[in-house]
């Protein structure tokens, strides 16, 4: 599945609109680092990767920003472990 994902400035989030609602992943910054504490998917759409296509394009632009990362959202830190090639990322 490939939905459009934007990041959304003011609400601290990067959010795809589907079919049932808004799914998304929270962040807040810490300095140089971005904190990613949720990430959310209406229940009518889980299991078909919308929430990892949220997570990857909030981590590519955590890496633009060269910002190190902070996974607090459970699904995050699994995310992050799966995919190895974000693992530079992660806050020291």
């Amino acid at each position: 599945m490939t939905t459009p994902v934007i990041h959304n400035a003011d609400a601290c989030r990067f959010e795809a609109r589907v079919e049932g609602g808004v799914a998304q992943c929270c962040y807040s910054r810490s300095g140089s680092v971005l904190v990613l504490h949720h990430t959310e998917v209406p229940a009518a759409l889980r299991g078909q990767g919308v929430a990892g296509e949220l997570v990857a394009a909030t981590l590519a632009w955590a890496r633009e920003q060269r910002l190190r990362v902070r996974p607090v959202c459970s699904y995050v830190a699994v995310y992050m472990r799966r995919h190895p090639q974000t693992r530079d990322l992660l806050e020291a």
